[in-house]
């Protein structure tokens, strides 16, 4: 049975960890699956978006540690754990968290784009009592979304914390009492409905303009905008706009 499904639908598609009786314990297998899933959604012109999820109501627990064990390491080369934490697709992707996103499960809800969690979902980065250390990203990118002193407390406590207080912070972005994957379904099928040049382009500037000098910021904005301002998708927009029709985006 494979450890990583997928799913097309209208736009986007959907990535499951299927590990359920580990609680999707992440493994270079599965790693390799959700990477292999992420040269889809940026491969294929029909998609705009993708969902990461995992099967039988948990996101992901972290780490496999029986692999760990035998010296398996859940990630690809260049790309870090589960195949996205150092390195994403170029399109938007979504984590839907039900139950428990723990250590590197917490990283890769972190590594996507917006996070959709069940108000039930539990988060947290307990490495440090395992005396390990939260290094696919938890130590390194997550006080950029949440602030520095909220990051110190839940990495050095390594203590759980609730899908309400995930969203307080800005870690989450809609907490549902419903599944989690529909919610995210939405949302997707909201983003994926835009123009692809213009989504991948806003994705990288955000991404990557935090530590942009303001001379940076608008020289390096300019150029990764101006193909998309020029491009046949743009005329496409305005023309569908004046036209009040839903735009046929071609990606080019």
């Amino acid at each position: 049975m494979s450890e990583v499904l997928t799913e097309i639908q209208d736009g986007f598609i959907i990535v499951t960890i299927n590990r359920p009786d580990a609680k999707n314990a992440m493994t270079k297998a599965a790693a390799e699956g959700i990477r292999a899933a992420m040269e889809q959604l940026d491969n294929d012109n029909s998609l705009n978006a993708g969902i990461l999820t995992g099967a039988g109501g948990t996101f992901c627990s972290g780490m496999d540690l029986k692999g760990f064990l035998r010296g398996e390491t859940p990630s690809v080369k260049g790309y870090g754990f589960g195949g996205i934490t150092e390195k994403g697709p170029e399109k938007p992707l979504i984590a839907a968290v039900e139950g428990y996103a723990l250590a590197g499960g917490l990283e890769l809800a972190l590594a996507c784009d917006l996070c959709v969690a069940n108000v039930n979902a539990k988060f947290g980065i307990p490495e440090v009592k395992r005396s390990l250390v939260a290094a696919a990203g938890g130590v390194i990118k997550l006080q950029q979304l949440v602030g520095k002193r909220v990051a110190m407390e839940w990495a050095l406590t390594g203590d759980f914390f609730s899908a309400q207080r995930a969203y307080e912070v800005g870690f989450v972005n809609r907490v549902t009492e419903g599944a989690a994957i529909d919610a995210a379904i939405e949302l997707a099928t909201t983003v994926a409905a835009n123009g692809p040049l213009a989504l991948k382009a806003t994705k990288k500037i955000i991404n990557e303009s935090y530590d942009w000098t303001s001379e940076e910021a608008w020289k390096k904005q300019a150029e990764i905008t101006a193909p998309v301002f020029t491009s046949k998708d743009a005329q496409e927009g305005s023309l569908a706009f004046a036209q009040k029709r839903k735009p046929e985006w071609k990606g080019e």
